[in-house]
């Protein structure tokens, strides 16, 4: 059906996310979906020119040269006998990833407090601007390479503060309160949302929207697939290649379940 046109990218996602074991009901396993575009400074985006666009045949890690140079190094310099061998320490997916991005709504913002240990984050560390986040997932920060959610492709609310959250000062004096949005968007989180969902649905995405499945959700997920495609995690973020029951200590035991619940889980390969 998705071949034939016949359901959207959105639906077909959606699909393979449940598929794969992800639900809306699991914070530590949310539906992930890909950053689609990588323009977020124009005044008017145009979804027919390819350098608009992320590269969906790389991870968020490999987004740039230097970038996946760096990680290509840190997995060749881990010793295996000492440390787990891996690109990314970090996951694309976790539970404060989701409660990051849906702060400004409840019960999401309850949620975030909770996972921060009570109150909000530092205000330079929070979600506040789409162009920032993009920078920093796929150039700047070497322990930031997160996805998206759902919601930025159809709910323009997350990107308000309506609620009127204290969410903090930035160091540079700016005061937080509603998402950033790229000059494109002109302000609007509804127009936002509108192109957003466009580019998900272009030519250009549906084209290439099958080789970030791979890396995803199937054969580039782990293996010598996976380390080609720079595209490795930490061992613990592979929860159905753990046998829990095996491990006896309870301590270990308790400390790779905490490690997946504050740090993520690929999703099943489908």
């Amino acid at each position: 059906s998705w071949q034939k046109r016949e359901i959207s990218n959105f639906d077909y996602l959606m699909y393979l996310n449940t598929l794969a074991g992800r639900s809306y009901n699991d914070y530590m396993q949310y539906p992930v979906f890909p950053w689609v575009l990588a323009d977020y400074h124009s005044e008017t985006l145009n979804l027919t020119n390819p350098h608009t666009f992320r590269d969906l045949s790389k991870p968020m890690g490999a987004q740039t040269v230097e970038r996946k140079r760096k990680f290509i190094q840190r997995y060749n310099e881990v010793e295996k006998n000492l440390s787990a061998q891996c690109h990314y320490c970090t996951h694309y997916s976790s539970a404060i990833i989701v409660a990051s991005y849906l702060v400004r709504m409840e019960p999401f913002t309850q949620t975030f407090c909770s996972l921060q240990g009570g109150s909000f984050d530092v205000a330079d560390r929070m979600f506040h601007s789409v162009k920032s986040t993009w920078e920093s997932a796929s150039r700047d920060n070497m322990s930031d390479v997160r996805e998206l959610i759902p919601e930025f492709f159809y709910l323009p609310e997350f990107l308000t503060n309506a609620n009127h959250f204290e969410l903090g000062c930035m160091q540079d004096g700016t005061v937080l309160g509603d998402v950033q949005l790229p000059p494109w968007a002109d302000g609007d989180p509804h127009k936002f949302i509108v192109l957003h969902r466009q580019a998900l649905e272009s030519d250009y995405v549906s084209a290439h929207l099958h080789r970030w499945i791979d890396l995803i959700f199937g054969h580039k997920q782990h293996g010598s697939a996976a380390v080609e495609a720079v595209n490795t995690y930490h061992p613990y973020f592979y929860g159905d290649k753990m046998d829990l029951n095996n491990i006896k200590d309870p301590l270990i035991k308790s400390t790779i379940l905490g490690f997946i619940s504050n740090f993520g889980q690929i999703p099943k390969q489908v």
